[in-house]
């Protein structure tokens, strides 16, 4: 009697092995293969994507610029003990370490991914598009914020360095021009405490990664693995390290770390719902496709047609689309859009700036309910009609 070997697959199974534990739609999804990029392909490409690009390196250059703006300088008390604590002239994470962390490991770890996974240039087009989006949005808003809140950190009085005897004015506060600090730059970031940016745009990025993570490994498809799970959270845990380091230094309150985190993660998710379904979905390692009419698809763009090979990465059966994704084609690798109300310009246009009325509900066709009356008394005639049995 002759036995298989324990690693010999069963005919009709599907080899399984750490990958495909971990991105298991890997030996259900063919890997799509693009036609060649025309001229007329990249420039409906360009044309798609090129406002966002010209958005975030817009928002790249105003976090830069900021940074040199003389902001708002809140009043402040001598006596006041929550910015009485050491300045640290070496921090645990300088600015160089945060970039590194924040951008340049997430940027280099998604192709990883990619490859390992889908193996699409369009998902590599659009993860990077949305990492550096995601730290555009989010230095943007913390550089706007710091420079109008002006809140004092809690080394401001080691920066400012006041007179040694100096005391606060009758019922009143102390300002800045107190202060004997020569490097203009050391005071000027005294009062940038609100918030983190360390915090938010480490969570901006590393973020980003976790949701590119989850939605690759299907973290939300009801099966409860553990190791996927640390898997996706491990870029937060990093993260909230970079963020706690802050507090460590006294470079901010635990409300500038708070608020930094909401915010850093709440950009990094809306930046990826920009370019990738929801983390629920059954194609949430797949990007949406480009923006790009569908007439025009047809024409130019690599299709396939889904009864060919769409199957669920998680049941291993058939999939037929059920919901707002319904189409015949997609782009190679992507997933489409939901149907949407249309471009904005179609939509503003839309019954020529008259008001819209329901469907079948309007000024000719909608009357109010009828309230019922009091029931009259039966009439004689009726009651000779009645026959009793």
């Amino acid at each position: 009697m002759s036995y298989n070997r324990l690693d010999t697959p069963i005919p009709g199974q599907r080899p399984t092995n750490a990958t495909t534990m971990i991105f298991p739609f890997n030996a259900i999804y063919p890997q799509h293969k693009a036609g060649p990029v025309t001229a007329i392909r990249r420039r409906l490409l360009i044309r798609s994507y090129a406002p966002d690009w010209i958005v975030t390196i817009f928002l790249a250059a105003a976090f830069f610029s900021l940074d040199e703006v003389n902001g708002y300088r809140r009043v402040f008390s001598l006596e006041e003990s929550s910015i009485r604590h050491p300045y640290a002239v070496h921090e645990r994470i300088p600015n160089f370490a945060l970039y590194m962390i924040a951008f340049v490991s997430p940027f280099c770890i998604m192709p990883v991914i990619n490859i390992i996974t889908v193996r699409s240039w369009w998902d590599l087009h659009n993860s990077w598009l949305g990492l550096i989006l995601s730290l555009s949005m989010t230095g943007a808003m913390t550089q706007v914020v710091k420079i109008t809140v002006g809140r004092p950190r809690p080394d401001l009085l080691d920066r400012c360095q006041p007179p040694p005897g100096l005391s606060d004015p009758p019922y009143s506060l102390t300002s800045w021009t107190v202060c004997t600090q020569t490097d203009e730059g050391i005071l000027r970031d005294g009062f940038r405490s609100f918030f983190s940016g360390h915090s938010s745009l480490s969570f901006a990025g590393l973020g980003f990664l976790s949701f590119y993570l989850a939605g690759k490994m299907h973290l939300f498809d009801h099966r409860g693995h553990a190791t996927k799970s640390w898997l996706a959270l491990s870029p937060f845990m990093a993260a909230s390290l970079v963020a706690i380091s802050r507090t460590m230094d006294y470079r901010h309150h635990w409300q500038d770390v708070l608020v930094g985190t909401l915010v850093g993660t709440l950009f990094a998710f809306f930046t990826y719902r920009q370019y990738y379904p929801p983390l629920s979905s059954e194609h949430a390692h797949r990007p949406y496709s480009p923006r790009i009419k569908r007439e025009e698809l047809h024409d130019v763009l690599p299709t396939h047609n889904h009864d060919h090979h769409d199957h669920h990465p998680m049941n291993g059966g058939r999939h037929q689309y059920t919901d707002s994704l319904d189409e015949n084609y997609e782009l190679a690798g992507t997933v489409p859009r939901p149907n949407g109300p249309g471009p904005l310009h179609e939509v503003w246009k839309d019954g020529d700036g008259e008001p819209d009325l329901i469907e079948g509900v309007g000024p000719s066709t909608y009357s109010p309910p009828q309230r019922p009356g009091p029931s009259l008394p039966p009439s004689p005639e009726r009651h000779a009609n009645l026959q009793l049995p």
